[in-house]
């Protein structure tokens, strides 16, 4: 077992800017058969990718063929914000304000592994970060990062749960860290409690069915009614359960520069959004954990919020977003100018259907010589 190999790799680590660094062994994840449990309730939602690649899952040599150790790296993202009181402003989840992740990650752990091959030339590794089939919490737990609260979120004492998470997968033995093996949540459950929208079905267990960052995010197409009125004023993510945890409250803030929040993601302007040029609007995303949405899902999700909170203000670029090219956002601005049902917005409706080209053109006129 490489003892010394193993303390300079996490001396290395800390150097890059990790946050906090363990080892857990290479082996079935403990919560495997739980998850395997998750997928058949149809807790997984629209996600079908998760199923899909859920034998993945099963054992880190999945994913690197002779895998002895998995490395676990986390940084901290962002800072507490207070929400805007304002009506025309949206909520953007904190890990999602500054710039994606997942390429910050990659190219870390990539400067980590090439280190590992400098002092040992014959190890082979993959760096992976929340997009490869790896149960990564797990993982977190088992090298020593902290335990799995009751909202399903790794909670460390120190760091608290603004956390994310990498992991860099070796074929070498190093040594590994203790599993967090105690639970420090107690009775609380302040974070079930919050939930708007009661997506835990009991502690531990989450039904994305219900999550607002399942139908922000991941769902892909119009909002059920049901619940295209509960979002919340999230236009992206959810923080609600994180936000109310103890653990949170000392924790200290990010210091990665590129996961502050850039301009305009913390509190953003939904009319603004509404109105920006499409082309730029996309180009905007980019870089950033919001492109996952794309401007389809972003957008529907602004004009769902506004409609639910019957913001007046809206109409006239709600009423523009009825001629969007994308059919997801013009069916969202239609929702929202019938929840707001002011004169603007039923005139705004009844000049749109009053365009509306038939499905099939008229049959053609025959003219015959007599």
């Amino acid at each position: 077992m490489e003892r010394e190999l193993t303390q300079a790799l996490k001396t290395e680590a800390l150097r890059l800017g990790f946050d906090a660094v363990g080892v857990a062994p290479a082996i079935e994840p403990t919560t495997y058969p739980h998850f395997l449990d998750w997928l058949d309730g149809g807790n997984a939602a629209g996600m079908h990718y998760l199923a899909d690649k859920a034998e993945a899952r099963a054992h880190p040599n999945q994913l690197l063929e002779g895998a002895r150790s998995v490395v676990v790296v986390s940084l901290i993202y962002g800072r507490p914000e207070p929400a805007s009181e304002d009506p025309t402003r949206g909520k953007v989840a904190r890990y999602a304000r500054g710039a994606d992740y997942h390429d910050l990650f990659w190219r870390r752990l990539d400067v980590l592994l090439a280190w590992l091959r400098s002092a040992r030339p014959e190890v082979r590794g993959r760096a992976v970060c929340d997009s490869a089939p790896i149960l990564e919490r797990d993982f977190a737990r088992l090298a020593g990062l902290g335990w799995v609260g009751k909202n399903t979120m790794v909670i460390d004492r120190r760091l608290g749960s603004f956390t994310l998470f990498g992991s860099l997968i070796v074929d070498v033995e190093l040594e590994p860290d203790a599993p967090h093996v105690s639970n420090h949540c107690g009775t609380c459950t302040r974070c079930l409690d919050a939930c708007p929208t009661d997506a835990f079905s009991e502690a531990y267990r989450l039904d994305a069915r219900k999550c607002i960052s399942y139908w922000t995010i991941e769902h892909k197409g119009p909002i059920d009614d049901a619940f295209a009125d509960q979002l919340d004023g999230w236009v992206f993510g959810c923080d609600v359960c994180q936000d109310v945890c103890p653990w949170n409250r000392k924790a200290p803030p990010g210091r990665e520069p590129a996961l502050q929040s850039q301009p305009g993601l913390s509190s953003p302007d939904l009319i603004a959004w509404l109105d920006r040029d499409p082309s730029a609007f996309s180009r905007s995303l980019k870089g950033t954990a919001l492109a996952r949405a794309k401007r389809a899902g972003v957008l529907r999700n602004a004009a769902l919020i506004l409609g639910s909170r019957r913001v007046a203000e809206a109409v006239p670029a709600l009423a523009r977003r009825l001629d969007d090219p994308h059919s997801v956002i013009q069916g969202a601005a239609e929702w929202a100018l019938r929840r707001i049902d002011t004169a603007e917005a039923r005139a705004a409706l009844d000049r749109a259907a009053s365009r509306v080209v038939p499905d099939r053109d008229p049959p053609p006129i025959r003219i015959t010589s007599s």
